[in-house]
């Protein structure tokens, strides 16, 4: 394990500072999505800058995201913490002053910077401070309030898109970012890792991999998908991809050894999370927008009600974090997946311009409840899959996998809605959107499928997803 300060921080500091950190991070995934109308009507900007307004963000906060948890194993986890946090708070500030489109989508990518610094180095500070037989349950409540701020985006965005203004999204981050810094300072406990090095080789092929993959899907309709620049963007961010999996093969460090996929449930946890948020965030990316161009509702009016949707985690959290304790992770997870699968498809079944509240409810519940039952015990599976000396490399490829999956979501549905419609008309927008919603309920569903190869029992006998006392020495499997 690495070396720890003794500073008298506590566990409920350690999972209000971290809950609260992790929950602004994640809230800045969609709380622009209700926004988006307002910030093409005042900015300007086509479906790609659109695209890349939520995509600028989650790319950079995926691709650096294991680099951020290594600089933190290997130069302090609280004070690498504290750095991502103040790079986040004064990103949100240029991107609420941001004078036009790209300033705005250049101002996201830095937020996403210091939240790929900040957001792995939560769940590692948490487990740290937490003691084992409490660290399940502090898991699933940080699980549930992170799954509660990505559900709640649409809703907080558009109330303060309405009321306010549209750059109160990124302003809100601002104060709060400001008052947790020296709460960091003064209650987290100082730890490293113990011969931590930095992958510079692998973090340069995974972004470079990733951001050709992403551009070339979201530029593709607008450039062409025969265009050298959409071409190479496909081929060499392919290859790029294959190059950075053979050197976490290879490589004696890797910043993700591909070993732990050897691990079931590693595995069935970030595959079915990648496939998860591609199909949720590329969903709410078009019906937070069809809900106001095509419905008609204003900003306040669509977030509210997409309520039974974004507020279900409140409810649905405890019990799901409840049954994973006692009958495994495995079950809570393949069905909350396969519900949110089955609420999607709901959605592509009604949606035409003049969807009625009650027709769009079933969709709105079902999805509700499958996110709470992914979310509350996803955390503690990918903590517990793992030596405790490789959870900062856990934590953070199951972050990246998570981002990397909503990028692609949005990208490809994006692409999808551009081929087959467009903004023209409430009916070409409909014409867009039911394919890609059907898209992503087969993503989800695949999810659920893969969600069924984690173990259903841990090798305790316990249920997998319990940070259990006899896990505490595994060590990591020889490549």
């Amino acid at each position: 394990m690495g070396q720890q300060s003794v500073r008298g921080g506590s566990a409920v500091w350690a999972l209000v500072i971290t809950s609260v950190a992790g929950f602004m991070a994640a809230l800045d995934n969609l709380v622009v999505t209700t926004a988006l109308p307002s910030i093409r009507e005042d900015l300007g900007g086509a479906l790609e800058d659109l695209e890349w307004t939520v995509s600028a963000y989650t790319l950079t906060f995926a691709v650096l995201l294991m680099f951020g948890a290594a600089l933190g194993d290997r130069f302090g986890r609280r004070r690498l913490f504290m750095a991502g946090l103040a790079i986040f708070t004064g990103a949100s500030a240029a991107a609420a002053l941001a004078p036009g489109i790209d300033s705005l989508i250049a101002a996201r990518a830095v937020q996403g910077v210091g939240a790929a610094v900040m957001m792995p180095l939560t769940l590692t500070l948490l487990t740290a401070a937490v003691p084992a037989a409490r660290r399940g349950a502090a898991l699933g409540i940080f699980g549930a309030v992170t799954g509660l701020a990505v559900a709640s985006g649409p809703l907080i965005g558009g109330s303060l898109t309405e009321h306010i203004s549209w750059q109160w999204i990124f302003w809100l981050n601002v104060p709060i970012g400001i008052a947790l810094l020296p709460l960091a300072r003064l209650r987290l406990d100082e730890s490293y890792a113990p011969n931590a090095r930095l992958d510079v080789p692998g973090t340069l092929l995974v972004s470079g991999g990733l951001f050709g993959i992403v551009y070339a899907l979201v530029n593709g309709q607008a450039d062409g998908w025969n265009s050298f620049p959409i071409l190479t963007g496909l081929i060499v961010g392919t290859v790029l991809i294959l190059a950075f999996i053979r050197h976490g093969m290879i490589a004696k460090n890797p910043m993700l050894p591909m070993r732990l996929f050897r691990d079931r449930a590693f595995f069935g946890i970030n595959i079915a999370s990648l496939l998860m948020f591609l199909g949720m965030f590329g969903s709410i990316f078009l019906l937070s927008q069809f809900l106001q161009g095509v419905v008609g509702y204003s900003p306040t009016e669509a977030g509210l009600r997409m309520l039974p949707w974004t507020g279900m985690p409140l409810i649905v959290a405890p019990i799901a974090g409840y049954l994973s304790d006692r009958i495994g992770g495995r079950p809570v997870v393949a069905t909350g997946l396969a519900l949110q699968a089955v609420g999607l498809g709901l959605f592509a079944l009604v949606l035409e311009p003049g969807v009625s509240y009650a027709a769009q409810l079933p969709g709105l519940i079902l999805s509700g409840v499958g996110m709470a039952m992914y979310f509350a015990p996803a955390a503690s599976v990918v903590m517990s899959s793992v030596s405790p000396g490789e959870q900062g490399i856990a934590s953070g490829a199951n972050n990246a996998l998570r981002e990397v999956g909503g990028a692609l979501g949005v990208a490809v549905l994006g692409a999808v809605f551009a081929a087959q419609g467009g903004y023209e008309t409430p009916d070409a927008f409909s014409d867009g959107t039911v394919p890609a919603l059907w898209i992503g309920a087969a993503a989800v569903a695949l999810a659920a499928v893969t969600a069924l190869m984690i173990p259903g029992r841990g090798r305790s006998g316990g249920p997998v997803g319990e940070t259990a006392p006899d896990l505490k020495e595994r060590e990591p499997a020889v490549a």
